[in-house]
């Protein structure tokens, strides 16, 4: 990658976390308390994938859901999930996998299908959360874990040497992709009974963080 390159993307990573700060100012003190942790909350989820596991064992499914369930604002809820996963991808692409890749990795190959995934995940969980109980977060985990698996093994499948481009050649695909199904899924209940039963319990504590506004805006 040339300089020029890399300075135009460093130049866009910095409009966009100004952009979130000045969009963090102009908050009520108390909504960006509620938001400063939530984001803290996501990140730490998403940066604990250098953590060794089981295949497909992830945060990033629960924390879209997680998103969408407490920013009262669309653009927080689809953005901050993903900047997470960014920036968790860029940790683990430049330092626990680099020896994959040979120069300094800015995105993840195919990163519109898993991104794409996660964007869709986020979208559902406006639809199921927006009354947030046990069995609510519990299914819409499952959801989540269908859509990783239908989004990603069609990525996998379109192009691909390995598959045929056939309707056969897909269901193969979908087939390859069951033993790793369990990993996705487990993660997501997990990540998702872990984020949303901390916050639960830390709004018990500190009266301050909530409630966080239901309402979606478009602001």
């Amino acid at each position: 990658m040339s300089k020029a390159n890399q300075i135009v993307r460093l130049r866009t990573i910095y409009g966009v976390v100004g952009y979130f700060c000045i969009k963090m100012s102009k908050m009520q003190s108390k909504t960006a308390l509620q938001y400063f942790v939530l984001s803290a909350m996501i990140l730490l989820a998403a940066l604990s994938r250098v953590i060794p596991h089981m295949h497909n064992f992830s945060p990033l499914g629960a924390i879209a859901l997680f998103g969408s369930a407490h920013f009262g604002r669309q653009w927080m809820a689809l953005g901050v999930p993903i900047a997470a996963t960014w920036l968790s991808d860029l940790l683990l692409n430049n330092g626990v996998y680099a020896r994959f890749y040979p120069e300094f990795t800015w995105i993840s190959p195919g990163f519109y299908w898993t991104y794409g995934s996660y964007a869709l995940i986020s979208m559902a969980g406006w639809l199921l959360l927006r009354k947030v109980s046990v069995g609510r977060v519990f299914g819409s985990a499952g959801v989540a874990s269908l859509i990783f698996f239908a989004v990603s093994n069609l990525g996998c499948w379109v192009g691909s040497t390995t598959y045929p481009q056939t309707i056969a050649g897909l269901m193969t695909c979908y087939a390859a992709g069951i033993p790793f199904l369990q990993g996705t899924v487990l993660g997501d209940i997990f990540y998702s009974a872990l984020l949303f039963g901390a916050y639960h319990l830390m709004q018990n504590r500190w009266a301050i963080l909530k409630p966080v506004p239901a309402t979606i805006s478009h602001r």
